[in-house]
Protein backbone atom coordinates (compact mmCIF):
# COMPACT_ATOMS: atom_id res chain seq x y z
CA UNK A 1 0.00 0.00 0.00
CA UNK A 2 1.24 3.47 -0.49
CA UNK A 3 2.06 5.99 1.69
CA UNK A 4 -1.07 6.46 3.72
CA UNK A 5 -2.79 10.13 3.62
CA UNK A 6 -4.92 11.00 7.07
CA UNK A 7 -7.29 13.20 7.33
CA UNK A 8 -7.69 14.75 11.12
CA UNK A 9 -10.72 16.73 11.65
CA UNK A 10 -11.07 18.20 14.79
CA UNK A 11 -12.43 22.29 15.95
CA UNK A 12 -9.21 22.37 18.41
CA UNK A 13 -6.05 23.49 16.08
CA UNK A 14 -3.64 22.26 18.72
CA UNK A 15 -4.69 19.18 18.71
CA UNK A 16 -4.77 18.90 14.71
CA UNK A 17 -0.93 19.97 14.85
CA UNK A 18 -0.18 17.73 17.61
CA UNK A 19 -1.31 14.71 16.17
CA UNK A 20 -0.31 15.61 12.46
CA UNK A 21 3.43 16.63 13.91
CA UNK A 22 3.29 12.68 15.39
CA UNK A 23 1.80 10.55 12.38
CA UNK A 24 4.39 12.61 10.20
CA UNK A 25 7.53 11.79 11.90
CA UNK A 26 5.71 8.05 11.69
CA UNK A 27 5.76 8.64 7.72
CA UNK A 28 2.26 9.27 7.19
CA UNK A 29 0.58 12.19 4.83
CA UNK A 30 -2.09 14.30 7.06
CA UNK A 31 -4.47 16.96 5.79
CA UNK A 32 -6.06 18.51 8.45
CA UNK A 33 -9.87 20.10 8.67
CA UNK A 34 -11.67 22.46 10.87
CA UNK A 35 -14.89 20.93 11.47
CA UNK A 36 -16.92 18.68 9.53
CA UNK A 37 -18.17 20.94 6.47
CA UNK A 38 -14.99 21.74 5.73
CA UNK A 39 -13.86 18.24 6.13
CA UNK A 40 -16.76 17.68 3.55
CA UNK A 41 -15.49 19.87 1.17
CA UNK A 42 -11.63 18.79 1.37
CA UNK A 43 -13.50 15.23 0.48
CA UNK A 44 -14.60 16.31 -2.79
CA UNK A 45 -11.28 16.78 -3.93
CA UNK A 46 -9.17 13.80 -2.27
CA UNK A 47 -9.86 10.40 -0.74
CA UNK A 48 -8.06 9.99 2.37
CA UNK A 49 -7.08 6.31 3.53
CA UNK A 50 -8.18 6.78 7.14
CA UNK A 51 -10.67 9.97 9.15
CA UNK A 52 -9.39 10.72 12.44
CA UNK A 53 -12.52 12.82 13.74
CA UNK A 54 -13.38 14.65 16.93
CA UNK A 55 -16.86 13.97 18.05
CA UNK A 56 -17.81 17.39 19.44
CA UNK A 57 -17.48 19.88 16.95
CA UNK A 58 -19.43 23.35 16.13
CA UNK A 59 -21.36 23.19 12.90
CA UNK A 60 -21.49 19.35 12.43
CA UNK A 61 -20.52 17.30 15.63
CA UNK A 62 -18.59 13.97 14.46
CA UNK A 63 -21.15 11.83 14.56
CA UNK A 64 -23.60 13.42 12.01
CA UNK A 65 -20.73 13.98 9.85
CA UNK A 66 -19.71 10.04 9.85
CA UNK A 67 -23.21 9.69 8.49
CA UNK A 68 -22.75 12.17 6.07
CA UNK A 69 -19.43 10.59 4.87
CA UNK A 70 -21.14 7.11 4.77
CA UNK A 71 -23.39 8.95 1.72
CA UNK A 72 -20.33 9.70 -0.46
CA UNK A 73 -17.48 7.04 -0.06
CA UNK A 74 -15.99 4.61 2.12
CA UNK A 75 -13.12 5.31 4.23
CA UNK A 76 -12.30 4.12 7.66
CA UNK A 77 -12.70 6.11 10.68
CA UNK A 78 -12.47 6.75 13.94
CA UNK A 79 -13.63 8.40 16.64
CA UNK A 80 -11.87 10.72 19.13
CA UNK A 81 -13.53 12.22 22.04
CA UNK A 82 -14.02 14.27 25.65
CA UNK A 83 -16.98 11.69 26.05
CA UNK A 84 -15.92 8.55 27.05
CA UNK A 85 -19.29 7.57 28.26
CA UNK A 86 -20.02 3.74 27.43
CA UNK A 87 -23.44 5.00 25.32
CA UNK A 88 -20.82 7.34 22.74
CA UNK A 89 -18.76 4.33 22.06
CA UNK A 90 -21.78 2.00 21.11
CA UNK A 91 -23.15 4.52 18.98
CA UNK A 92 -20.07 5.69 17.47
CA UNK A 93 -19.64 1.76 16.72
CA UNK A 94 -23.35 1.69 15.50
CA UNK A 95 -22.98 4.24 12.85
CA UNK A 96 -20.07 2.93 10.90
CA UNK A 97 -16.68 4.12 13.39
CA UNK A 98 -14.03 1.21 13.06
CA UNK A 99 -12.53 2.42 16.38
CA UNK A 100 -13.61 5.37 19.21
CA UNK A 101 -10.87 6.53 21.23
CA UNK A 102 -11.08 8.46 24.39
CA UNK A 103 -9.50 11.69 25.26
CA UNK A 104 -6.85 12.59 26.56
CA UNK A 105 -4.98 9.54 24.99
CA UNK A 106 -1.48 9.09 24.26
CA UNK A 107 0.02 9.47 20.70
CA UNK A 108 1.31 5.98 20.76
CA UNK A 109 -2.32 4.25 21.33
CA UNK A 110 -3.71 6.26 18.64
CA UNK A 111 -0.80 5.41 16.31
CA UNK A 112 -1.29 1.43 17.31
CA UNK A 113 -4.91 1.96 16.63
CA UNK A 114 -4.47 3.45 12.85
CA UNK A 115 -2.28 0.79 11.93
CA UNK A 116 -4.89 -1.73 12.94
CA UNK A 117 -7.27 0.03 11.27
CA UNK A 118 -5.29 0.42 8.19
CA UNK A 119 -4.35 -3.41 8.42
CA UNK A 120 -7.81 -4.59 8.63
CA UNK A 121 -9.40 -2.72 5.81
CA UNK A 122 -6.40 -2.89 3.52
CA UNK A 123 -4.13 -5.26 3.70
CA UNK A 124 -7.00 -7.82 3.28
CA UNK A 125 -7.16 -6.23 -0.80
CA UNK A 126 -3.50 -6.56 -1.66
CA UNK A 127 -2.65 -8.93 -4.37
CA UNK A 128 0.07 -11.74 -3.65
CA UNK A 129 2.92 -10.05 -1.81
CA UNK A 130 6.18 -11.23 -1.26
CA UNK A 131 8.17 -9.26 1.59
CA UNK A 132 12.23 -10.26 1.88
CA UNK A 133 14.24 -8.87 5.00
CA UNK A 134 17.69 -10.70 5.16
CA UNK A 135 16.93 -14.33 5.42
CA UNK A 136 13.57 -13.84 5.96
CA UNK A 137 10.37 -13.48 3.14
CA UNK A 138 7.15 -13.76 4.37
CA UNK A 139 4.17 -14.43 1.53
CA UNK A 140 1.14 -12.42 2.89
CA UNK A 141 -1.64 -14.12 0.71
CA UNK A 142 -0.54 -17.73 1.27
CA UNK A 143 0.60 -16.94 4.95
CA UNK A 144 3.75 -18.86 4.67
CA UNK A 145 7.33 -18.08 6.33
CA UNK A 146 10.49 -19.10 4.92
CA UNK A 147 13.91 -18.34 7.18
CA UNK A 148 16.76 -19.02 5.47
CA UNK A 149 14.92 -21.30 2.74
CA UNK A 150 13.51 -23.12 5.09
CA UNK A 151 9.68 -23.35 5.47
CA UNK A 152 8.51 -22.69 8.87
CA UNK A 153 5.44 -24.05 10.90
CA UNK A 154 3.83 -20.66 12.33
CA UNK A 155 0.08 -20.36 13.76
CA UNK A 156 -1.42 -17.41 13.15
CA UNK A 157 -0.70 -14.84 15.76
CA UNK A 158 3.08 -16.01 15.37
CA UNK A 159 2.94 -15.14 11.82
CA UNK A 160 0.41 -11.70 13.04
CA UNK A 161 3.84 -11.10 15.10
CA UNK A 162 6.26 -11.57 13.12
CA UNK A 163 5.14 -9.49 9.75
CA UNK A 164 4.58 -6.99 11.95
CA UNK A 165 7.79 -6.80 13.43
CA UNK A 166 10.03 -7.47 10.06
CA UNK A 167 7.74 -4.88 7.98
CA UNK A 168 8.76 -2.01 10.68
CA UNK A 169 12.34 -3.08 11.10
CA UNK A 170 13.94 -1.18 14.19
CA UNK A 171 11.28 -0.09 15.35
CA UNK A 172 10.58 -1.40 18.61
CA UNK A 173 6.89 -2.17 19.51
CA UNK A 174 5.17 -2.56 23.31
CA UNK A 175 3.51 -5.31 23.90
CA UNK A 176 0.17 -3.63 24.43
CA UNK A 177 0.85 -2.05 20.61
CA UNK A 178 1.81 -5.69 19.34
CA UNK A 179 -1.66 -6.88 21.47
CA UNK A 180 -3.89 -4.53 19.53
CA UNK A 181 -2.27 -4.98 16.05
CA UNK A 182 -2.00 -8.52 16.42
CA UNK A 183 -4.99 -9.62 18.81
CA UNK A 184 -7.15 -6.73 17.98
CA UNK A 185 -8.82 -3.61 19.97
CA UNK A 186 -11.51 -5.79 22.11
CA UNK A 187 -8.83 -8.27 23.17
CA UNK A 188 -8.90 -10.06 26.97
CA UNK A 189 -5.64 -11.00 26.51
CA UNK A 190 -2.63 -10.09 28.84
CA UNK A 191 1.07 -8.32 27.89
CA UNK A 192 2.50 -11.81 28.80
CA UNK A 193 0.74 -13.19 25.99
CA UNK A 194 2.74 -11.51 23.51
CA UNK A 195 6.35 -12.66 26.01
CA UNK A 196 5.17 -16.77 25.07
CA UNK A 197 3.94 -16.27 21.51
CA UNK A 198 7.41 -14.46 20.91
CA UNK A 199 9.57 -17.10 23.05
CA UNK A 200 7.63 -19.64 20.94
CA UNK A 201 8.24 -17.82 18.12
CA UNK A 202 12.23 -17.52 18.40
CA UNK A 203 12.35 -21.35 19.33
CA UNK A 204 11.04 -21.64 15.63
CA UNK A 205 13.29 -19.55 14.23
CA UNK A 206 16.23 -21.29 15.95
CA UNK A 207 19.52 -19.64 15.05
CA UNK A 208 17.65 -16.99 13.71
CA UNK A 209 15.67 -16.19 17.05
CA UNK A 210 18.24 -13.47 17.45
CA UNK A 211 16.26 -11.18 14.91
CA UNK A 212 13.41 -10.38 17.41
CA UNK A 213 14.95 -8.41 19.82
CA UNK A 214 13.64 -7.35 23.26
CA UNK A 215 14.19 -3.86 24.68
CA UNK A 216 14.03 -3.85 27.81
CA UNK A 217 11.29 -2.05 29.34
CA UNK A 218 9.33 -1.62 26.79
CA UNK A 219 8.94 -4.08 24.14
CA UNK A 220 10.36 -5.93 20.96
CA UNK A 221 11.53 -5.06 17.56
CA UNK A 222 12.87 -7.18 14.68
CA UNK A 223 16.71 -6.63 13.48
CA UNK A 224 18.72 -7.98 11.10
CA UNK A 225 22.41 -8.45 12.72
CA UNK A 226 24.93 -8.12 9.32
CA UNK A 227 27.91 -10.04 11.59
CA UNK A 228 25.72 -12.90 11.15
CA UNK A 229 25.88 -13.63 7.50
CA UNK A 230 22.67 -16.37 5.76
CA UNK A 231 22.94 -18.64 3.10
CA UNK A 232 20.67 -17.74 0.37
Amino acid sequence: MEQSLIMVIDDEEQMRKMIRTFLEKDGYQVVEARDGIHALSLLDKIKPHLLIVDVMMPFMDGFTFAQEVKEIASIPLIFLSAKGEEWDRVHGLKIGADDYLAKPFLLEELLARIESVLRRTYDRKVESNIFTKGPLEINTESYQVKLNNRLLSLTKKEFGLLEILAKNEGRVYSREQLLSLNWGDNHQSSERTVDTHIKTLRLKMGDFGHLIETVWGIGYKFEVQDEKPFIK
